[in-house]
């Protein structure tokens, strides 16, 4: 059996379900994701921050305050990673 490593960046529950979500769609933006993941404004930002540092996605904000507006699309690195974190992942389960 050989194991690949995990791409440690999507390996954390919530970095993944945001990679996953916009590997789906075009773009989403952070309400949309705050609730599709249940997760925390808090850590749903800093997971964000996570993803764009690693260039996984891109980041648009517009406003300030309360009235910002903050959009995120995958990137295609990101949607390299995310293909290759699956196919590492999937490894693991096959004989």
């Amino acid at each position: 059996m050989d194991f690949k490593d995990l791409d440690p960046i999507l390996h954390n529950e919530l970095r993944l379900k945001v990679m996953a979500a916009l590997s789906a769609l075009d773009d989403a933006d952070f309400v949309y994701l705050k609730e599709l993941t249940k997760a925390t404004q808090g850590n749903l930002s800093v997971q964000i921050s996570n993803l764009e540092e690693a260039g996984y996605i891109k980041v648009s904000r517009s406003g300030s305050g309360r009235g910002s507006h903050t959009v995120c699309r995958i990137t295609s690195k990101g949607s390299r990673a995310l293909r290759a974190y699956q196919k590492a992942l999937m490894g693991y389960f096959s004989t």
